[in-house]
């Protein structure tokens, strides 16, 4: 993204024919707005949120390491934390200002080139890195169903089906969510939301209510607390209301 930043021109091919011999057009749409509010800013919290979500892979990657340790998970957690955040910040920053206005949810949407080696080899990347996302997050998946209808002897036919089961509605739902922020704006608010502020606070609260030494630590969890039902009761409507007015997005995978 970075170096297509420098090898596209403003707001891509398609847009920049079109303003190229109008200046003032030039200048209004190829000037980056540092502040943008519009129906679509609601989906940035929960998107953000969704893209810090990696809870469910947390005790897999715990039950991997050498020497296992929660200074070592801490580590491993705060390195991954500040690599990803690094990378998004570098993304969308550079997305924005290569494609300005014209931006989409779905940023390797907008590379059309289909005989760039280097989008190519992105998009390559990306499928890859889904595939092997996809069997940690089926593990915890599977592993919480089977413990909540308390099946947890193994059994290769209840596992096999569940699976079946599972990549036939994610299938479904990548085939008619017509877009991915659409995805990204439920989960964010929904279950990242949930994994996030929610649940860590009301569990800390949960088992420290006996312990008068932890007063202060009992606010700050109790204020998270609040800011994730606060940030749910705000988000959830302002989605719904969007989905309403704008009547499906118009904008592909």
């Amino acid at each position: 993204v970075i170096y297509k930043k420098f090898q596209i021109p403003c707001g891509g091919p398609e847009l920049n024919a079109t303003i190229v011999s109008n200046s003032s057009a030039y200048e209004h749409m190829c000037k980056p707005k540092y502040v943008i509010f519009n129906s679509k800013t609601v989906y940035a919290l929960p998107t953000i949120a969704f893209a810090f979500v990696c809870h469910p892979s947390v005790l897999p990657i715990y039950s991997e390491l050498k020497d296992r340790s929660q200074k070592k998970m801490q580590l491993v957690s705060n390195i991954s934390f500040f690599a990803m955040f690094l990378m998004y910040f570098m993304t969308a920053i550079f997305g924005y200002l290569t494609f300005y206005e014209g931006v989409q949810s779905d940023l390797l949407h907008k590379y059309q080139s289909k005989d760039d080696i280097l989008i190519l080899t992105v998009r390559l990347a990306v499928i890859v890195a889904v595939i092997l996302t996809v069997p940690v997050l089926f593990f915890t998946v599977r592993s919480s169903l089977f413990e909540m209808a308390r099946k947890t002897k193994f059994d290769l036919c209840r596992h096999v089906s569940v699976t079946c089961v599972l990549l036939v509605i994610i299938n479904l739902l990548v085939i008619f969510i017509p877009s991915m922020k659409d995805i990204f704006g439920v989960v964010g608010v929904t279950s990242a939301n949930m994994l996030i502020f929610v649940l860590p606070s009301s569990l800390y609260l949960k088992i420290t209510q006996q312990d008068g030494s932890k007063f202060t630590q009992r606010i700050w969890a109790s204020l998270f607390l609040a800011l994730g039902i606060m940030f749910s009761l705000v988000s959830i409507p302002l989605v719904i209301y969007d989905w309403v007015q704008s009547g499906g997005s118009a904008e592909g995978h």
